[in-house]
């Protein structure tokens, strides 16, 4: 899609203020309309409380085609929205809909992990590969050459490491931290040139004790000006994400190249380290995408799972019906 194509649709996104629900929203609008318009909440509607200051964008703004939704809080401000609107939009949802919330989606994309926890034959239920996100194999096949010319030194390969931060399922305590330093160094050693990039979760003592480890084989990112997230992809010929996060497992896999999950002391025994693990356990020993980090970044080949464009191809092709009906009917 140009900058000078009007798209068939106008999406709104409605997403937590958490990072990665947001980027799975845009991950997915962005091959509907290159300009969505975003909202983002930090709790369920309540009458109890103002309005909902959003609403009032109906009023001043193109009201949206189909509305793409990530969080559960966002369940709440998308239904409502959708009933405001004059023109009922399509509503999308990627996750698994609260239950309350399960028969007033049009749509909804259920990662794999989740899909396996519980029954979902619904129709316009979907299995997902992982979860959306904004990085795209297309756009690391264009960044690789510069990046390669600016990473790549003396013909060393290149491995990048993304690191999250503890979590409600995995921690960061002193015998992990203390293996991933150990791996840094050992890779450095062997002749790979590491590129490690922190995220938003990474308490600033990570990032402290990660950044000590710099030197000419091992470069940190101070946290300061342009991340260079996608160029560390870019020029990656293997790569290690600790296994907090699974965004950007994600995002490492349009890479090609081959990922490896670095394993972390687990917090209490929950539902959500079982939905965590269920992911992995399915990246890798199901889907053969991911391999557990044991020292080594032997290569492997993978297709790189494309469930952004695909999940966008869906709802357009529901949305085309559902305008083709010209009834507000949703084709499923």
């Amino acid at each position: 899609m140009t900058a000078e194509t009007t798209p068939l649709f106008h999406v709104w996104t409605v997403s937590e203020v958490k990072a990665g629900t947001l980027t799975q929203c845009l991950g997915v609008a962005r091959f509907i309309d290159p300009e969505p318009h975003v909202i983002t909440v930090r709790r369920k509607v309540s009458w109890r409380n103002p309005p909902f200051s959003p609403l009032r964008d109906l009023a001043s703004r193109r009201p949206p085609d189909i509305i793409i939704s990530c969080g559960g809080k966002a369940h709440s401000h998308t239904i409502l929205l959708a009933r405001l609107c004059r023109k009922r939009p399509l509503t999308v949802h990627l996750a698994k809909p609260l239950p309350a919330y399960e028969d007033r989606y049009d749509l909804a994309f259920i990662s794999r992990h989740d899909w396996m926890a519980g029954r979902h034959d619904r129709p316009n239920f979907h299995p997902v590969v992982g979860v959306p996100h904004r990085i795209d194999p297309e756009e690391i096949t264009a960044r690789r050459s510069e990046a390669r010319a600016r990473y790549a030194v003396c013909e060393r390969p290149v491995a990048t490491l993304l690191a999250g931060g503890p979590n409600r399922v995995y921690l960061y305590d002193e015998s992990t931290i203390d293996r991933l330093l150990t791996a840094v160094r050992a890779l450095a050693g062997d002749g790979w040139r590491v590129l490690i990039c922190t995220s938003r979760r990474s308490p600033s003592s990570l990032q402290q004790t990660l950044a000590a480890l710099a030197d000419d084989r091992i470069v940190v990112w101070d946290c300061v000006g342009e991340n260079p997230f996608r160029d560390y992809l870019a020029a990656a010929d293997a790569l290690i994400v600790t296994k907090d996060s699974i965004t950007m497992t994600c995002e490492a896999l349009a890479t090609g190249k081959p990922v490896y999950s670095f394993d972390l002391a687990h917090g209490r025994e929950n539902a959500h380290l079982e939905k965590f693990e269920r992911f992995h356990a399915d990246m890798s020993d199901s889907l053969g995408l991911t391999r557990r980090f044991e020292g080594s970044l032997a290569p492997y080949a993978y297709e790189p799972p494309l469930e952004s464009r695909r999940i966008a191809a869906i709802v357009q092709r529901i949305a085309l019906q559902t305008r083709a009906n010209g009834k507000g009917e949703v084709t499923r």
